[in-house]
């Protein structure tokens, strides 16, 4: 089969949030972006039950940031969509952006990618072109991948849990409703954002509801005197407020609405961790609905053994323990990955290989569109040639210091590897660029 050679013709993986900002300013910059799809839907995560089979959504699933904060910055929701929008919402509105920046005619829908690789010799230098294989067989060459197919796929199992337990083990991934669970004794592990909805979606219906959170938490309430909560630490979200100071303040007024989380059963909250935003838990944990374990000992049958010395007979063990990256197109040898932890200069770009970057592989504390934008631009620059990269081991030795902030800030856990505080990280993108643009241009000042 012929190949084309690419002229500026830039491949996105993925038509959800991340894959579509990419191809916005991709394609306002002028090159020839093509889309990449599995399924036929456009929205990625925030399509309730996509025919790609990637989505992690539930029925229930709404953002946990304002509709304010949560928006691209040039484009709104529609009028009537509420405070925290759904994944419905969410869905309309991608679809929304994807016509309203003409993104719809380059998605390839039902276009699984099975090969992403290198048709060059980094070290020869020269223009990279990489080639793009489908599950079908078709083959493309592109100037440069950007691949934003998501982290939030691939189930993290914990063995005892998983093979130990004699109910219904099932994942927080397969989780889409409660109704087949009324009546039923929950154990619910972990108590991150989808592990708090979901006890409070199967408390009221069920016999037992048990949250097991094996850490310290905070949970941040959606509304402060009535107004959404982000709205109001965004005020607080900026480069000269310290990050200590910032995390003091949201703590501070987390304790106004919520009290004290060991006074509801958790524990004390050590290293940095990221935050969970719930509404209704607390409520639920003080009405007696939900009732808080510290972790489990073992595990004999449906019996679960908790470290307090209790146990009970549970009829489903609920893990919402999380995910691992799943990048199951690209050799290891390029993208390496271990222990959930991806090698990246400035959580992007592969140090030996240009023209790749992998955009959206990062849990944050903020909105993630917001994020988006800022990688996406900073792509787009490196694209255009504003841009340099630095070398190899300066991008390595970035890439370590990263590792040792993560290291010294966050309890160590597959989902803390890609942990970003977004005020610091966007920080980074805009100092680094300014660097980039002087190794492009040595004459540039600014």
């Amino acid at each position: 089969m012929s190949i084309a050679s690419p002229k500026n013709e830039i491949a996105v993986i993925g038509a959800g949030a991340c894959g579509l900002c990419a191809a916005k300013y991709l394609t306002e910059a002028g090159f020839d972006v093509t889309i990449f799809e599995i399924g036929t839907q456009i929205g990625g995560l925030w399509r309730f039950m996509n025919d790609n089979g990637r989505s992690s959504a539930y029925r229930t699933l709404h953002i946990n940031t304002s509709r304010g904060v949560t928006r691209f910055h040039d484009l709104d929701f529609d009028a009537g969509v509420q405070a925290f929008p759904d994944h419905e919402d969410m869905h309309r509105y991608l679809t929304k952006y994807a016509y309203h920046f003409d993104l719809v005619d380059k998605i390839r829908f039902q276009s699984r990618v099975v090969d992403i690789c290198p048709e060059f010799d980094p070290k020869k230098g020269g223009r990279p072109n990489w080639k793009v294989v489908l599950e079908n067989g078709c083959q493309e060459l592109f100037s440069s991948v950007v691949v934003a197919s998501g982290h939030l796929t691939r189930p993290l199992h914990v063995p005892m849990l998983q093979n130990d337990f004699r109910g219904q083990y099932i994942h927080s991934h397969d989780y889409k409703a409660p109704e087949i669970f009324v009546g039923k004794r929950v154990c619910v592990v972990g108590v991150g954002n989808s592990a708090c909805d979901m006890a409070t979606d199967l408390c009221s219906t069920a016999e037992a509801c048990i949250l097991v959170a094996r850490s310290g938490v905070l949970i941040l309430p959606k509304l402060f005197c009535g107004i959404p909560f982000t709205d109001i630490t965004r005020k607080i979200q900026r480069p000269w407020i310290p990050s200590w100071l910032r995390r003091k303040l949201t703590t501070w007024l987390t304790y106004i609405v919520h009290g004290s989380m060991t006074k509801l059963g958790f524990k004390p909250l050590g290293q940095r961790a990221h935050v969970t935003s719930n509404g209704t838990i607390v409520t639920d944990i003080t009405y007696n609905r939900i009732k808080v374990k510290q972790g489990i000992n073992h595990i004999d049958g449906q019996t679960i053994y908790f470290e307090d010395g209790t146990s009970g007979e549970f009829d489903v063990l609920l893990a919402a323990t999380g995910y691992m990256i799943d990048l199951p197109f690209i050799s290891r040898e390029i993208v390496p990955l271990e222990d959930n932890r991806l090698e990246l200069f400035k959580r992007m770009v592969p140090p030996n290989w240009p023209g790749l970057y992998l955009m959206g592989f990062f849990n944050t504390d903020t909105a993630l569109n917001m994020v988006y934008e800022h990688q996406a631009r900073w792509v787009r620059d490196i694209e255009l040639g504003k841009a340099k990269l630095p070398t190899i081991a300066d991008m390595e030795a970035d890439i370590a210091a990263k590792r040792r902030w993560v290291e010294a800030n966050y309890k160590a856990s597959p989902r803390h590897t890609i942990e970003e505080e977004h005020v610091p990280y966007i920080r980074e993108l805009k100092k680094s660029m300014r660097r980039m643009r002087r190794l492009s241009n040595p004459q540039e000042i600014n």
